[in-house]
């Protein structure tokens, strides 16, 4: 009688498959889920304000922006 020399592996395709995606809907779960808590209990004091630069203009534009505009001057 001869033996089986085929890995099983092939099987357990499916079960590693479903396993793998598993962890990283995990992974993902964790990282939204924290993310969530975290902006959820901040305080005001954590939040940054972000303050744009008011050009010669008057207007309020990005510094970048304003640093691009008046090389075009």
């Amino acid at each position: 009688m001869k033996t089986r020399t085929n890995s099983s592996l092939g099987a357990l395709h499916p079960i590693l498959f479903f396993a793998g995606v598993y962890a990283v809907a995990l992974l993902f779960s964790i990282f939204i889920c924290s993310s969530l808590f975290y902006s959820c209990n901040a305080t005001s004091s954590d939040v940054v304000q972000k303050q744009e630069a008011p050009t010669q203009q008057g207007s309020l534009i990005k510094p970048a922006t304003a640093a691009i505009i008046n090389k075009l001057d």
